[in-house]
């Protein structure tokens, strides 16, 4: 006898749903019983993602049959509310499962970062991509008086910081803060709000790692491999469905390895290491150019997303 659907009657609402775990989070979803809003800059990327969940053009049925997708620029102010209103108008009904997974990096020393890049990161990550979204889904299910379920992708990097990503680190801090303070005030309404924390997951933004990088943080990790963007899926399928009924303002961490950022020794370099030779003399024991992993691991430091 099959297990029941524990998402048969939800409409989940999935940004960043073009590749990894927003891709991951949706094919979990939907096969949950979700229909499954999935958006995404990349509009191509969007339609993929429901093609695979049995969608439109699909050869294989979903459980319900019923997803759509949306292309929407999340770092555009007014994006949020407009696609809330497509979503709406596509289903005729609010989603009550919202899950924010849009988010993008914008590598650099604290010494070399420019505002651009700041401004960028924290209007992808915080601002647009995770407290629009979160506020535009929150005003649609508090004026219908449905209850809902919202789930931040935040990383173990707002956590305990990372080297090069002062702007990464700042923006995933924040939706750490901002979902518990939305679970506060939405509970009353029956909305609940929680954060996941992923560490280093198999995903385009990790591919760009260098694999001196990878095999360092991989031999940190008891389970001995890099994450599955499938892992994360099936916490926030957890987080999205009444069996976690009772949890709110909660920051799950799915990561072990990164946590060894909090040991000073990971982030100095040994003292017997002698720095490359086109160290930057006006900032010593950095590098000019290049990549901020690439110097993070010369440096004998530990990096993670």
């Amino acid at each position: 006898m099959a297990a029941p659907l524990r998402l048969g009657s939800a409409l989940a609402l999935v940004t960043g749903a073009g590749s990894g775990i927003g891709r991951a989070v949706s094919v979990r979803l939907a096969r949950e019983g979700a229909a499954v809003a999935a958006c995404d800059l990349d509009g191509a990327a969007a339609r993929e993602t429901v093609r695979l969940l049995g969608g439109p053009g699909s050869e294989k049925g979903a459980p319900r049959g019923a997803h759509a997708a949306f292309q929407t620029d999340v770092s555009e102010a007014g994006a949020a509310r407009r696609l809330l209103e497509q979503v709406q108008a596509c289903f005729s009904r609010p989603p009550s499962v919202v899950v924010s997974c849009a988010g993008i990096t914008r590598d650099e020393f604290l010494l070399h970062m420019s505002e651009d890049d700041w401004d960028r990161v924290i209007a992808v990550n915080l601002k647009v991509g995770t407290f629009l979204v979160t506020q535009a889904a929150a005003q649609a299910l508090v004026s219908s008086g449905c209850p809902g379920s919202i789930i931040n992708i935040s990383s173990i990097v707002g956590k305990v910081g990372n080297v090069g990503q002062t702007n990464y680190s700042a923006s995933k801090a924040g939706v750490m803060g901002l979902t518990q303070t939305v679970a506060r005030e939405l509970g009353r309404h029956g909305i609940r709000c929680n954060s996941v924390l992923p560490g280093f997951i198999t995903t385009p933004m990790t591919q760009k790692v260098p694999q001196k990088v990878l095999d360092k943080v991989t031999g940190m990790i008891p389970m001995g491999h890099l994450g599955n963007p499938e892992d994360v899926a099936d916490v926030v399928a957890f987080l999205a469905s009444d069996d976690s009924g009772y949890i709110t303002g909660a920051s799950v961490e799915e990561d072990f390895s990164c946590n060894g950022l909090r040991d000073p020794g990971l982030r100095s370099p040994p003292a017997t290491l002698r720095p490359p030779a086109d160290e930057d003399s006006a900032f010593p024991g950095y590098k000019r150019g290049g990549s901020v992993w690439l110097r993070n691991a010369e440096y004998g430091r530990q990096g993670c997303l």
